[in-house]
């Protein structure tokens, strides 16, 4: 399959994002309860979220 340079730059964007999720997952445990939860729900409310836009990438982009 032929990769455009565009596709190339989203699939870095998606190893950044990684990044900063195992940064986030190696620092969990140092957090208290209520800062997990808080962390939680920040990162539920983000928009766009994670989530959100592999629901997008999966029914086609729409």
């Amino acid at each position: 399959m032929l990769a455009t340079g565009e596709v190339i730059r989203l699939l870095n964007y998606v190893d950044d994002i990684a990044a900063t999720l195992r940064r986030i997952s190696v620092s969990v445990p140092t957090l208290t309860p209520e800062e997990r939860k808080r962390l939680a729900e920040y990162m539920r409310k983000s928009d766009p979220n994670f989530i959100a836009v592999l629901e997008s990438l999966e029914k086609g982009g729409q």
